[in-house]
């Protein structure tokens, strides 16, 4: 049947078609076109099938037969000849036909095969796998029928398919299989000595081992099994042990393989099959061989699981052999070994090995792949042990005592779990013992774990309570000490292990100091032990410490021991915490039994978790240490008082000290150790246990400073409860320092006596401090004696008074008296004692050397009389004053510290004499602030008893003494509560000196001045404002400035500033005479801080200065003199200032001096423009003279006054600090100057006459000027100073400045200076551009008063300026302002200069939209100025050229038609000025008539203006022929000329002939005969004009070649016209001639 490939695919889909195994059968026949993949899927398919089916036993032999002969020829086996090789070396070669299968499926499979071999040609892929499961499936209904195909006909030339081996092998462990293991295993045995493929191998390695494990099983179970083997046990043992010398002979076994791990699996199942006596004869032999394969880096698993089934197999018979004995110890070492691999915990064989070697009894109930137990493993080695006690117990030392630590480690495993198996004699403890030992001492790392294992066994079997065993315990709490090497695994093990010794060694072993590292696992350790006892009922009361003391630590001991743990409860990983715990654990531990002392368990049981939950709560960093032992003290002294036994109390009092005593490493748990020996023994009611402790402590060593705190500290916290007892032992104590009897100091060397007193006497001067201290109001009463004491211990000293016993004992008394000055009174307390203290230390004080600083001693005695500054009696006047000149002397006077440290030995003796000073200096300041605070109101003593050193020579004195005065000023001035006024009765005294001071030569002295100044200052403004709040007024506010020291440093100016005020008038004037007459000292700082004060008093109180011209004399003098640059800038400072307040009086004074002035003069004069107020009132006073000039009289000398005000101006105007004040005068100011100009040029000032020199650059003369130059020099300044530059510039440019210097032009001068360029251009223009509208109209209310001004020189100033400022929009448009009847009635005047003014204004104010329509009413007005004087008609014109040019509406053509006749002649006009004008005018005209769009009657009288303007531009002057361009430009634009617009444009002096040539070329070409004859004859007229150069145009134009082209006869016509109308003239006859000839 054959079938399309498409069909036979899809039919293979089984679950979709349900054809059955038959029709699949016949399906394989047809060598279809399947694909790989289809084939695959089929096997698959097949598989399935058959396991769900039962299927017949024919069909099953039917399938089976095809699969192996489809493997036979797909799947290629190694074949056993050549021959077979090459057949099979292609999948596309036929079968052979001697093979009787059937046809159809061999070519099915010769297909497949195709296929197959296409997919892969690997036959261990999938294909082989698929083969394999299909077998099985086949051989799971009937397993003989695969099986017996091993040995078909076909393997005999190659090995069977791998695929069937694998499937025998795997069918082997199930049933049906028992009948045809001998059988098979008959074959296989064969095949062993065929196989040379790995893979192959491992195919009948699989076989093998099934047969094996089948084989074992059936042995085992043949009385109960139904199946029968088809072979007998000694066939089967045979077979084993046959097959067990191929494996090891003939396979190769001696590498690292896939096969030698199968094999060695297989080898173990064989152990089992073999009989034991031939076993153990072979045990050697295969130990040998196992031991090779050790070598062979083989994975530890294979070796270790044949090992264990070779010893199980011995096991299983009770008897290991003799050959057994012999080989132990090799296995042994190969176990070892074993046990010494790491685990992985990801490698399942890693994790094999260790379960089944030693190793794995970590794990004791980890199961193998084999479903066998660690247990069964140890079953097996126990019996070993049983077998071989003693000689496994040698092997186990000798691998114990080894340096080798892998081997000790194993082996330390393997004796912990073989142990219990040992017999435990005495000779077997003691060796184990010191084999321990030699572990414990060679350390190694690798085996602490299984060393702690084993100590663990051995602690079970008893061993730590051999002799040996504290080598043991010591170890462990090695272990457990906190080190980062440890694991936490260790010290668990170890706590675990230590937990078997007994709670009172184990807490004796925890307090020893050796063991302190190891403190806290401990702690924790017997914490567990004591709780776990109460939790069984067993409280810990520890009685074996009252029973074997002074074996055991004892009750008070251990409370010492666990409570200075506890004061650093973060030490050590928390020592403290774990001490609170044990503490709490092992409550109460002060007594035998539970019931006595329960108040203190209850205690305990409260106070401790609270203090637990603190430091859960707090770190290290965070945990408030004082706090803490705060709250520790508080819990002991609680538990003390409710253990109430004085008995008890005893011994803990002597423990303590013994503890003070042992402690010399940790300074703050002995100074807890002090206090809780204080708490402790205040908590005694025993007077006598009190007093003879006391005594005790007394008497303990006190070389340390740490020791002699912590008694003074102790019997502080004695005396809360036993003050009298204290105080009483004190005294007896220190007779030791007063008694040469009894003094137990004399005893010592000589040497060392005054040490020694020292240190007692600092000992008992602790204690009363700090008995003080705590005490408070209760040591009152005892002060007296205690003083009283103190004077007596130096007194009667028992011992040579030296330096150092006088610093020992000022030390002592220093700290005693620093606490007494520190309580807190609320009134001052008696202590007569404490002048003759005073007295006492001023004593010693006088008595130290004043060239060196060689001991603190006056330092110290500064320091105890600062001390008492709160006690009264105070001091008297006479021992006030005493003490501070004894002071002062005694410090001041010191060398400096460079000779300090010169004459040091050692730079290290250098620095600490500087050192010393230092401090003694800080302590003279601390001694004056305390007789300060007892009596403010005289501080003015201490400053006064300074004047020596403060005017010393020497500069290290005058420092020290500044340095003395800024702080106690600075001290005074914080205290700011004065009940009593401070007098400074000599305050101008005081501050002249500090003043002075302010510019010593030493640059830190001025530095300390200024500081003292600041706080001198500071104390009189709080005065201030203490009389002021007392008399009820307001604060000042921001009248006063903010000073600050860096403020005065330095700097004299300041400084009088500031207390200018507290000075009187007299005292001011004074101060300045004073000062003036130091302005001439040689020294330059001192006349600059003259200058300073005299500039700041003079700024701050000028006016309530009497003497002014006095001052201003004396000022004048000196300044005359050669003094120092910066003091003459500070004088002159001075006396703008004097000017500024008191102008009326200086001014005056200073214009009077004689001209020309000479450099002080004008200094003067510069200055006062440097500050705005005083430049402000000098020009107000300037401008007011200027403003009342008179008017020139005849025969009357010039006023010089008003000229000495111009050079005035010019000095202060030149410099750029006047800007603000000049722009605020502005307006008045130029007025002012401008009127002063016009009366200077009308008085006819000879012009050599110098009434001002002005200084040149550098290397240049100076420039000389007399009043009319000087007055137009203060113009210029004025606009300068008024930051109006450009309207210089443009002065200079338009030659203003000649105008204005001439009486005849000074109008017009006012004119062009005030007036804006016609049209406007970019480039500076006059006042009225430049200004601000303000300004301007500030200028429009200044000239308006002055418009009908009598004077007539203000009035045409003002008039002018007027007219000038109707130019600009804004002041056009002023509502309130007639201009226009203004200008009208000016324009009325017979004065020339005002007809020109008014018509200015006119022309000004036709420039403003709606103005030029008001004014075209006035148009015939104006006409009749067009024949007026030049100035006059050049305004009129440009009036009428404004009106024309601006015009708004139709009627503007008109307007030009009214006034062109007028207009015409003035083209043309002789005057240069007019004809520029007119022509000029003429073309803003037509510009503007132009928009209107003329008609012809406007036409004919716009070209009327041609013959004028051709004959004008031949003009030689450039100006001229640059307006009739432009003119002729706009008349071209209206008449429409546009060709000849460009040639007018850029007409120029040098072409303007050819212009007319080209004009007359354009009439001509263009034949308007009629044009060109009008033109002619209008040109005719000029022949007769009286001007030359016009008869001369007139012909030049008439005869230019142009016109020559006109008709002959037409000629002639002109010819008789020009001869008719010609003058007699030269000129006239040469052009006629000429014209003749053309």
């Amino acid at each position: 049947m054959v079938v399309s490939s498409e069909t036979a695919e899809g039919d293979l889909e089984w679950d979709a078609s349900g054809r059955n195994i038959d029709n699949f059968m016949d399906l394989l026949q047809v060598p279809g076109e399947l694909s790989a993949e289809k084939v695959l899927q089929t096997f698959k398919l097949l598989e399935t099938k058959i396991l769900n089916h039962k299927m017949t036993t024919p069909l099953c032999q039917k399938v089976t037969n095809n699969i192996i002969n489809y493997l036979r020829i797909t799947v290629r086996s190694p074949c056993l000849c050549d021959k077979g090789c090459r057949e099979r070396q292609d999948p596309k070669s036929e079968p052979r036909s001697s093979l009787s299968v059937d046809d159809d499926i061999w070519s099915y499979l010769t297909v497949v095969s195709k296929d197959i071999w296409k997919l892969s040609r690997k036959p261990e892929g999938e294909l082989e796998e698929m083969c394999t499961a299909v077998l099985i499936a086949l051989g799971s209904n009937c397993p003989g029928m695969v099986t017996i195909k091993l040995w078909d006909k076909f393997h005999k030339l190659s090995l069977p398919p791998r695929s069937l081996l694998m499937a025998v092998g795997k069918l082997s462990f199930g049933q049906g299989m028992a009948t045809y293991i001998g059988s098979t295993w008959e074959y296989i045995l064969r095949l062993l000595r065929k196989a040379e493929m790995e893979n192959d191998m491992l195919a009948i390695c699989q076989v093998l081992n099934g047969l094996a494990i089948s084989a074992r099983k059936h042995l085992n179970l043949r009385h109960e099994s139904e199946e029968a083997m088809d072979i007998s046990p000694e066939s089967l043992s045979i077979k084993a042990c046959q097959t067990l010398r191929v494996l090891f002979n003939r396979w190769p076994l001696k590498n690292n393989s896939k096969v030698t791990e199968q094999a060695l699996v297989v080898i173990g199942h064989l152990f089992f099959l073999i009989p034991s006596p031939k076993l153990k004869n072979q045990v050697n032999w295969l130990t040998r061989r196992l031991m090779t394969l050790t070598e062979a880096k083989l994975e530890p698993f294979y070796i270790s699981q044949c090992i264990y089934k070779l010893l199980g197999a011995l096991a299983a018979s009770g008897s290991g052999g003799v050959n057994l004995v012999s080989q132990l110890e090799n296995i042994v070492d190969v176990l070892f070994k074993q046990v010494s691999e790491k685990v992985n915990s990801s490698d399942p064989h890693a994790v094999q090995n260790y379960s089944f070697t030693l190793k794995a009894f970590y794990t004791l109930i980890q199961k193998d792949d084999n479903g066998i137990t660690a247990l069964m493993i140890m079953r097996h080695v126990l019996t070993i042990a049983k077998l071989y006690n003693e000689q496994m117990v040698l092997l186990l030392r000798k691998a114990l005592e080894s340096m080798d630590p892998i081997k000790v480690a194993s082996a330390l495993q393997v004796f912990k779990y073989v142990f219990w198996e040992v017999s435990q004699t005495e000779k077997v403890k003691s060796e184990v013992m010191n084999s321990v030992i030699i572990v414990i001492q060679e350390d190694f790392k690798l085996v602490q774990v299984a060393l702690l294992h084993f100590i663990e066994t051995l602690g079970q079997c008893g061993y730590l309570n051999l002799p040996q065993g504290n080598v043991i315990i010591n170890y462990l709490i090695k272990l457990s000490e906190l080190n980062s090497s440890i694991t936490e695994e260790i010290q668990t093990m170890c706590s675990k292990i230590l937990q078997m010794v007994s709670l009172p060694q184990l807490i004796n072993l925890m307090c020893h100091p050796s063991n302190i590292s190891a403190f806290v696992p401990l702690s924790k350790t017997v914490t567990e032990m004591a709780l776990k006892a109460q939790s069984q009922g067993q409280f810990p009361y520890l009685i074996n410490f009252h029973l074997r003391p002074t074996q055991f630590i004892s009750p008070q001991k251990l409370l010492t021991y666990l409570v200075l743990f506890s004061v650093k409860p973060y030490k050590e990983r928390g020592l403290g915490e774990s001490s609170l715990r044990l503490l709490y654990a092992l409550h109460p531990i002060t007594s035998l039994h539970p019931v006595i002392h329960s108040n203190v368990g209850q205690l305990w049981m409260k106070e401790i978790p609270q203090m637990l939950h603190v430091l859960d709560g707090h770190s290290e960093r965070n945990l408030n240490q004082k706090e803490w032992e705060v709250r520790l003290l508080r819990f002991l002294s609680q538990s003390l008082m409710a253990i109430n036994d004085d008995n008890w109390l005893e011994q803990l009092i002597k423990d303590i000290l013994d503890r003070i005593n042992y402690i010399s490493d940790d300074d703050e748990v002995k100074a807890f150790l002090y206090k809780f020996f204080g708490f402790t023994l205040r908590t005694s009611r025993n007077p006598k246990l009190v007093k003879t402790m006391l005594s005790s402590i007394l008497k303990t060593a006190h070389e340390e400073l740490l020791d002699r705190e912590g008694i003074a500290v102790a019997l502080s916290i004695v005396s809360l409860r036993h003050l009298t007892i204290t105080l009483d032992e004190l005294q007896e104590y220190s007779s030791i320092l007063t008694n040469k009897d009894t003094s137990s100091i004399l005893k010592l060397m000589k040497e060392h006596q005054q040490r020694e007193w020292g240190l007692v006497c600092n000992t008992i001067y602790l204690s009363y401090s700090k008995i003080i201290l705590e005490t408070k109001a209760s040591i009152f009463t005892h002060l007296d004696a205690i003083l009283t004491l103190v004077l007596q211990h130096y007194r009667n000293c028992v011992v040579e008074k030296d330096k150092d016993l006088k610093l020992d004992y000022l030390n002592s008394l220093g700290k005693l008296t620093h606490i007494l000055s520190n309580l807190s009174i609320t009134w001052q307390y008696q202590l007569p004692q404490k002048v003759e203290i005073v007295v006492f230390m001023t004593a010693l004080i006088g008595e130290e050397p004043l060239n060196s600083i060689s001991s603190s001693i006056r330092q110290k005695a500064m320091n105890i009389i600062t001390n008492f500054k709160q006690f009264k009696p105070l001091l008297q006047p006479e021992e006030r004053s005493e003490l501070l000149r004894t002071c002062y002397k005694s410090v001041l006077c010191l060398p400096s510290t460079e000779v300090m440290q010169k004459e040091a030995s050692n730079p290290k003796d250098a620095q600490a004499n500087v050192d010393l000073f230092r401090e003694t200096l800080q302590s003279l300041l601390k001694l004056m602030e305390a007789l300060t605070i007892e009596m403010p109101q005289r501080i003015q003593n201490c400053l006064e008893f300074l004047d020596t050193w403060l005017n010393s020579q020497k500069d290290h004195e005058r420092e020290r003494a500044m340095w003395c005065a800024a702080r106690i000023l600075g001290f005074a001035a914080k205290m700011n509560n004065f009940h009593t006024e401070i007098e400074f009765t000599r305050l101008g005294r005081l501050v002249r000196l500090l003043a002075i001071r302010c510019q010593d030569p030493a640059d830190n002295i001025c530095f300390l001045s200024a500081q003292a100044v600041y706080n001198l200052y500071c104390i009189l403004l709080l005065q201030k404002k203490m009389g002021r709040k007392k008399q009820g007024l307001w604060e000042e506010e921001g009248k006063s400035k903010v000073y600050s020291a860096s403020v005065f440093y330095n700097n004299t100016f300041e400084i009088a500033k500031a207390f200018a005020e507290y000075f009187t008038e007299l005292q001011l004037t004074t101060l300045v005479l004073t000062a003036i007459e130091a302005l001439t000292d040689s020294r330059a700082k001192v006349s600059l801080a003259a200058a300073q004060l005299m500039s700041a008093v003079m700024k701050e109180r000028g006016k309530d200065m009497i003497k002014v011209e006095e001052i201003v004399e004396g000022i004048f003098e000196r300044l005359k003199s050669q003094l120092e640059p910066s003091t003459k800038e500070e004088v002159l400072r001075a006396m703008c200032s004097l000017a500024g307040s008191n102008t009326c009086t200086v001014v005056p004074m200073l214009l009077n001096k004689p001209l020309p002035w000479d450099r002080t003069n004008l200094a003067l004069w510069k200055v006062f423009g440097t500050q705005q107020e005083t430049t402000l009132g000098v020009l107000q006073l300037l401008i007011g003279i200027l403003e009342n000039n008179p008017p020139k009289q005849e025969n009357k000398e010039m006023d010089f006054q008003p000229v000495a005000v111009t050079c005035a101006l010019c000095e202060m105007l030149s410099g750029s600090q006047c800007q603000e004040a000049v722009q605020e005068l502005y307006p008045r100011l130029l007025l002012a100057v401008l009127s002063h100009l016009y009366w200077v040029i009308e008085q006819n000032a000879p012009q050599k006459m110098v009434v001002y020199s002005k200084e040149g650059v550098q290397g240049c003369k100076n420039k000389p000027f007399d009043p009319t130059s000087c007055a137009l020099e203060a113009v210029k300044l004025v606009f300068l100073a008024a930051a109006y530059e450009k309207v210089v510039v443009y002065a200079s440019q338009h030659h203003c400045w000649d105008l204005l210097s001439s009486p005849k032009f000074y109008h017009i001068g006012i004119m062009n200076l005030a007036s804006n360029l016609w049209p406007p251009m970019s480039h500076p223009s006059g006042i009225v551009m430049n200004c601000e509208p303000y300004i301007l109209h500030r200028i429009l209310n200044h000239v308006r008063n002055l418009l009908y001004s009598l004077d007539d020189r203000r009035k045409i100033l003002a008039r002018t300026f007027y007219v000038q400022l109707l130019w600009h929009r804004s002041v056009a448009q002023t509502l309130g302002h007639d201009f226009l009847s203004n200008l009208i009635k000016w324009l009325k005047e017979p004065n020339l200069i005002m007809k020109e003014v008014g018509l200015r204004g006119i022309s000004n104010l036709a420039l403003h939209p709606g103005q030029s329509e008001t004014l075209k009413s006035l148009v015939p007005f104006l006409r009749n100025f067009l024949k007026d004087e030049v100035q006059v008609t050049v305004q009129a014109v440009k009036s009428l050229r404004n009106i024309i040019h601006h015009g708004q509406g139709e009627d503007t053509k008109v307007v030009f038609c009214s006034i062109s006749k007028q207009l015409r002649p003035l083209i043309n006009d002789e005057r240069d000025q007019v004809r520029i004008s007119a022509t000029s005018a003429l073309g803003h005209m037509l510009r503007r008539v132009d928009k209107f769009k003329p008609g012809p009657l406007i036409r004919k009288e716009i070209f009327t203006f041609l013959v004028p303007l051709l004959l004008s531009i031949q003009d030689n002057n450039a100006e001229v022929i640059k307006a009739c361009g432009g003119a002729l430009t706009e008349w071209t634009n209206v008449i429409g000329w546009s060709s000849l617009t460009q040639t007018f444009r850029h007409t120029t002096l040098s072409d303007h002939i050819q212009v007319l040539e080209e004009t007359c070329k354009y009439l001509v070409g263009t034949g308007k005969k009629q044009l060109i004859g009008e033109l002619l004859t209008q040109s005719f007229v000029f022949l007769k004009n009286s001007q030359p150069f016009l008869r001369a145009a007139a012909v030049t134009f008439i005869a230019t070649p142009a016109l020559a082209r006109v008709p002959y006869a037409h000629a002639q016509y002109l010819g008789s016209v020009v001869t008719l109308h010609a003058p007699r003239g030269r000129d006239i006859d040469g052009g006629a001639q000429e014209f003749q000839n053309q």
